[in-house]
């Protein structure tokens, strides 16, 4: 069993979703292992991760509107409120998403369905650099 272990880093422009299957598969074939399983960890507590439909952007911005529903912005809802009106519900929108995924890696590739793609989930306002950690156990 070898271990791989990458910073990804990604450019955000604010709050929704940026699909980052693309980089990662592509770390991934540089690896040249058949099976395998890859963990992708978020380092933020106000950016998530999600495996999503990536072919439909209605999807995207539907999820995108239901969570700013879910956990709306504003002056005196929250007591945390040290880095704006948008920090609070970032780690409300972090903590009801994932700040890890575990993919299997099949025949060398990430073994997503047909419509999947890795999304990182940006909750802040203004654009933001996240790192992910790629870690991948494999054959």
């Amino acid at each position: 069993m070898r271990q791989f272990l990458h910073r990804l880093t990604v450019s955000t422009r604010g709050r929704g979703l940026v699909e980052v299957t693309k980089p990662i598969a592509n770390w991934v074939d540089e690896q040249a292992a058949a099976t395998g399983l890859l963990t992708v960890f978020c380092r933020h507590t106000s950016a998530s991760l999600l495996i999503q439909e990536n072919a439909d952007p209605d999807v995207r911005a539907d999820l995108e509107d239901f969570f700013d529903k879910l956990v709306p912005e504003g002056r005196g809802i929250y007591r945390h409120e040290s880095e704006g009106e948008d920090d609070m519900p970032s780690h409300i929108r972090a903590a009801l998403t994932n700040t890890q995924l575990s993919i299997p890696i099949a025949e060398g590739r990430l073994a997503l369905g047909t419509w999947q793609g890795i999304y990182l989930f940006e909750h802040r306002a203004a654009p933001h650099r996240r790192e992910l950690m790629l870690h991948m156990l494999a054959d």
